[in-house]
């Protein structure tokens, strides 16, 4: 190897090592200063923090990595933290289903008569005595998601196909679909038809105003989309390293949060 190559190499190298420091001190800071601000949070010396403006938030979705979800004195504490902040509805999502088996022998076997409005619609919504407090909790897993669309879908298809009223009112009229090659009839199936769908097998539910996710990945971990329209979504890390101060800058953050629905 010519002299030249070795000088580029040796450059290149250590550049790599000088950059690689450098975004690990800037990682380390950032989550050193992270970890004080939290610190002051919960401590109540951050005035800013001490008095949450919750109106807005009326459903909040906790997603949880399906390893961690086993961990039930970090699941139990984080339920307590969001009774302490005033939190009455919450969703708790594993892709695995861990948490609907956790908590199922401690739900009552019907459903919350008055949880609320918006919460009539899903079949998993049950109320839990928590801290000695009813908070209103529904699990929902994986099994919530792809199949309860798929699911869903059959309902449609099947309803349509037994001439149904309630599919048949969707059907494009004969004008609609005509074209030079085509003049059948097709059905139409509506946000609405899928909604009631959704509803009648059991799948259906309010979509969360906040979603905090907590694993590795930065994603809904398969969160039913259909329910994330204009659900504000946060990455809070692993839950084993939660903390009570990052919990309430997020609620924070997201009070102060501006959102544009459109016309």
């Amino acid at each position: 190897m010519s002299l030249p190559s070795m000088i580029i190499k040796l450059t290149l190298g250590l550049l790599w090592c000088i950059i690689h420091l450098a975004i690990s001190l800037l990682s380390l800071c950032s989550h050193l200063i992270f970890n004080l601000e939290c610190s002051l949070i919960s401590s109540g010396l951050l005035w800013k923090y001490r008095n949450l403006q919750l109106g807005r938030l009326k459903y909040l979705a906790i997603v949880v990595d399906s390893r961690e979800a086993k961990n039930t004195v970090k699941i139990n504490q984080l339920l307590y933290w969001l009774k302490t902040l005033g939190v009455k509805y919450v969703c708790l999502y594993d892709i695995d289903g861990v948490l609907k088996k956790l908590f199922a022998p401690g739900m009552n076997g019907s459903r919350d008569n008055n949880p609320g409005d918006y919460l009539d619609a899903s079949a998993n919504i049950k109320a839990l005595d928590c801290c000695q407090k009813q908070m209103t909790i529904e699990c929902i897993s994986g099994s919530d998601g792809k199949e309860g669309i798929a699911k869903a879908a059959n309902l449609l298809c099947s309803s349509y196909l037994n001439g149904d009223s309630y599919t048949q009112e969707n059907v494009k009229s004969e004008e609609n679909v005509k074209s030079e090659e085509n003049v059948e009839n097709e059905p139409v199936f509506t946000e609405t038809d899928m909604a009631s769908a959704l509803k009648s097998i059991g799948c259906a539910g309010p979509e969360p105003d906040l979603l905090l996710v907590y694993g590795p990945a930065r994603c809904h971990l398969g969160f039913p989309t259909w329910r994330l329209r204009y659900t504000e979504i946060m990455h809070m890390g692993p839950l084993k390293s939660m903390k009570y101060g990052a919990i309430v800058k997020a609620f924070h953050n997201y009070s102060k949060k501006h959102q544009n629905y459109g016309k």
